[in-house]
């Protein structure tokens, strides 16, 4: 007699795996509101600098004593341009890291327009930082005759504050690097590259000729009018690829 013994068959089902894309998170425009910040800030750091004028003055006639005195006069003025400036410097950094941010998630993965636009704006902010550096140490000079400043070295104070702030070439260029981003890879709105053009393109050329303090006319003006389009009308036009 023999017997046979079956062992039931078991069958296990695996459920199919659903592969699942999480969408990318939306990214802040803090940073371009930051940008507006800036612009306006720098604008106003501009407009002082245009009035601590002393050595320009004619009642000053060129004589360092007057112009020590007129620039005593000018106190506020010159806390005006150092203050504005220096926020216009910090803000800028963050505005310049979220523009490169923004145009390197839109561009192709190796190109060098992202760091062109961050590194020009890296530049105004050195110009910034640097031609705001020595109100700190003449702004009480000036208003305190028994310090003993040597009236030649606040001439030169003056036309430091009238000259190295006004070095926004580097914006000119990433002006254009935005123009290019924008008109050649629908990077972001057209009208943004065509400001690019505009402002950014003769910031750049004022820049590199022998009107280079111009460009710190233009300049601001560009950054204030490209950071508020980003901040209220930015559109991500197309993937990178």
């Amino acid at each position: 007699m023999s017997a046979t013994i079956t062992s039931p068959t078991s069958t296990t089902t695996t459920p199919n795996r659903i592969d699942t894309t999480e969408p990318a998170p939306a990214t802040s425009r803090g940073w371009a509101f930051t940008g507006v910040a800036a612009g306006l800030a720098s604008i106003i750091g501009i407009g002082a600098s245009m009035q601590i004028d002393a050595v320009y003055s004619p009642d000053a006639d060129g004589d360092p004593d007057k112009i020590v005195a007129r620039l005593g006069e000018l106190v506020p003025q010159i806390l005006v341009f150092h203050t504005a400036t220096m926020i216009s410097v910090v803000l800028m950094l963050v505005f310049a890291a979220g523009l490169r941010r923004r145009l390197a998630d839109q561009l192709p993965s190796r190109s060098l327009l992202p760091d062109v636009a961050g590194g020009g704006l890296g530049l105004v902010a050195v110009a910034g930082l640097l031609g705001s550096g020595l109100t700190t140490e003449f702004v009480f000079a000036v208003s305190d005759p028994s310090v003993g400043l040597v009236p030649e070295s606040a001439v030169f104070f003056n036309h430091w504050v009238g000259t190295i702030p006004w070095l926004w070439v580097g914006a000119g260029a990433t002006g254009v690097a935005v123009a290019i981003s924008a008109l050649r890879h629908g990077a972001m709105s057209r009208w943004l590259g065509w400001v690019g053009v505009v402002l950014g393109g003769l910031t750049l050329v004022l820049g590199v000729s022998p009107l280079q303090y111009m460009a710190g006319m233009t300049g601001p003006v560009w950054l204030f009018v490209t950071a508020l389009g980003l901040a209220l009308g930015d559109r991500a036009t197309r993937p990178r690829v």
